[in-house]
């Protein structure tokens, strides 16, 4: 299958798609130093959360895909070096509306879960919006 959304996404930052099949994606993302918040190695969870959404609009796979909303759960730390694998699956599919529910893994632990709702819309978001 065909990867047709977030094409020019930066991959070190989001992860890299590895997996991808119809309302099935994986992700995996390498954790950086720049991804470090503290001299412990503790990663910033808004690139945990980053990759997620990623994984999730990739599930959906649309050049105009969107993230409405998010439930997530953070259950675990995630430390510089590690390598996150995020898992999405398509639960629910109603027109243009999609709920995704997607787990992160280090190794065999479950560090990050969230439910996100993305809806595909008929022109770019950005399209007919005024420069700021």
């Amino acid at each position: 299958m065909k990867l047709n959304t977030h094409l020019q996404i930066d991959n070190a930052l989001c992860g890299k798609v590895i997996k991808l099949e119809e309302g099935h994606a994986q992700v995996l993302l390498h954790t950086t130093q720049q991804m470090r918040v503290d001299a412990q190695g503790l990663v910033h969870g808004g690139f945990v959360f980053g990759a997620a959404d990623y994984t999730a609009m990739v599930v959906v796979n649309d050049p105009l895909v969107v993230l409405g909303s998010a439930s997530s759960k953070f259950i675990a730390p995630v430390r510089v070096g590690d390598v996150v694998l995020f898992e999405g699956k398509l639960t629910k599919q109603k027109g243009k509306k999609a709920e995704v529910r997607v787990e992160a893994f280090v190794e065999e632990k479950r560090v990050f879960e969230s439910v996100f709702t993305a809806f595909v819309l008929e022109q770019h978001v950005l399209a007919n919006k005024g420069q700021s």
